[in-house]
């Protein structure tokens, strides 16, 4: 079974946007954030013009993971940019931003997160205020509707926040931009097999964590899980990608809340990882330019015994199916059964690989002439439990 690789050098497509449209976009805006100096800056825009316009060049000798890296580009050095799987290209442009600003030399910038203003400023806004406000509706549902408004906040990140799924009349608008709906399926698995451990694969920081931290806590609190994982990137990743750091804002957002019911969930949290109840846990692979099929033995064997693993977010999803352009009909249980522990995605639609999705509606949302794959609109619930 297999597809074309997806890559960036078909002008007007939507990898090659990411290049020639949005990553210009972002460079200007880190330039902007943070008052990076002259050797910095200039850094930057050389990557910048080389990611755009020239070829793939080394990580310097000097960079601690330039062997890893030579053997991850094997072949693809000396390429044009846009001749590199988009996967691939897409995680060196952010390897390499990290070079460029300093983040890994010795010195002033060393450890600082180019994005982090994106993310403070992004967890300190009032559309926090009122998703975390709104915990304190949840006890008013039932046992059932409290978990999908939790599910369905933590799918949706911050299209729409947790108030909006608890109102019946918003959540059936967006109930219906799901192609493909697998939440029955995740939840009855959940209880079956509940008071094991289950992983959960984090993709965004920011409004998009919280609902995730939200769900975990309600994993913990109903029992369904005795142990949750959380998996989170070793160092900053595509702009907006959580990290420990974020993880602990997180909570602490949480903690310090001026409603009773998030504060009592932060302190749940904080609790958990007392306990290990909640683990939060990395690995260098969570970085690599590669699907989730070429994962080490070491974190395949982390995952293998989960009751479930639930990845969040568009790059998982890629990196679970293969950044690929397969048929959308193709069954997402043989794009996904390489994981090694049964797996759940939650992912709204921003690039182009999607599967998993019925003939008719592909038929119906084609005919709309909108790049729905592409625009955020769209969101899928799949799960794979054949191991």
């Amino acid at each position: 079974m297999t597809a074309p690789v997806i890559r960036s050098d078909v002008p007007g497509s939507f990898a090659w946007g990411v290049f020639h449209e949005r990553h210009p976009k972002l460079i200007q805006q880190v330039l902007d954030a943070l008052p990076y100096g002259p050797g910095e800056r200039a850094a930057i825009e050389e990557l910048l013009a080389e990611s755009t316009d020239g070829v793939l060049q080394p990580l310097d000798a000097s960079a601690h993971d330039h062997q890893q890296w030579l053997e991850w580009g094997d072949g693809l050095f000396g390429w044009p940019w846009g001749e590199a799987p988009f996967l691939w290209a897409e995680s060196y442009f952010h390897r390499r931003l990290l070079e460029a600003t300093g983040y890994f030399r010795p010195g002033t910038w060393q450890g600082i997160d180019p994005f982090a203003p994106f993310k403070d400023a992004e967890l300190a806004g009032p559309a926090v205020d009122a998703e975390l406000a709104a915990l304190s509706d949840l006890p008013s549902l039932s046992t059932e509707k409290r978990a999908d408004a939790l599910l369905s906040s933590a799918l949706w990140g911050n299209r729409a926040d947790l108030s909006f799924q608890i109102t019946a009349e918003a959540g059936g608008s967006i109930t219906s931009d799901l192609v493909a709906d697998d939440s029955d399926l995740l939840w009855a698995e959940l209880e079956r097999a509940k008071g094991g451990r289950v992983c959960v694969v984090a993709d965004n920081a920011g409004r998009e964590l919280l609902p995730d931290l939200v769900l975990i806590d309600h994993l913990l609190a109903c029992g369904l899980a005795a142990q949750v994982v959380l998996y989170v990137k070793p160092q900053p990743y595509y702009v907006s990608d959580a990290t420990m750091a974020d993880v602990l804002a997180s909570v602490e957002r949480l903690r310090t809340a001026p409603t009773e019911a998030a504060k009592a969930v932060g302190e749940r949290l904080w609790h958990a990882m007392n306990s290990g109840t909640l683990a939060v846990r990395t690995h260098p692979f969570f970085c690599a330019p590669l699907p989730f099929h070429d994962m080490p033995a070491d974190l395949r064997a982390e995952f293998t015994g989960a009751v479930m693993t639930i990845l969040k977010g568009d790059l998982n999803y890629r990196r679970l199916v293969g950044d690929q352009l397969w048929p959308p009909t193709t069954p997402f249980t043989e794009t996904a059964g390489h994981f090694p522990s049964p797996v759940a995605a939650l992912r709204t639609l921003k690039s182009d690989v999607i599967v998993g999705v019925d003939a008719a509606t592909v038929a119906r949302l084609d005919s709309t002439g909108t790049p729905w794959r592409t625009n955020g609109r769209h969101a899928v619930v799949q799960v794979d439990l054949r191991r």
